[in-house]
């Protein structure tokens, strides 16, 4: 079953847990996401303590296929961003419930 994790949801739960306000809880949203998009295309990668690193890697251009029609294309060069978690955070996601 996935879950997905709005932007309002993470709202509530520092409105809930932290007592701000909803716009003082949705700014502080927003400007941490802001920072976070601003220093990964300043820096080309970001660490976040405990819990990974993001960073944008260069794909060359490629030759796809569309699966359905067969048809031959080229994938045109772009920027793609990758996480790799660290190790606190991958030792946490494998704890086992004892």
């Amino acid at each position: 079953m996935r879950i997905n994790l709005t932007k309002k949801d993470l709202v509530n739960l520092i409105y809930m847990q932290l007592g701000f306000s909803k716009q003082i809880s949705d700014n502080l949203i927003e400007d941490f996401f802001q920072t976070i998009t601003f220093n990964l295309q300043k820096e080309k990668t970001l660490k976040l303590s405990n819990f990974g690193t993001f960073f944008i890697r260069k794909k060359k251009s490629r030759l796809g296929r569309n699966p359905k029609t067969k048809e031959k294309k080229i994938i045109s060069e772009r920027n793609v961003v990758l996480f790799k978690p660290s190790r606190e955070f991958r030792n946490f996601v494998n704890l086992k419930d004892e």
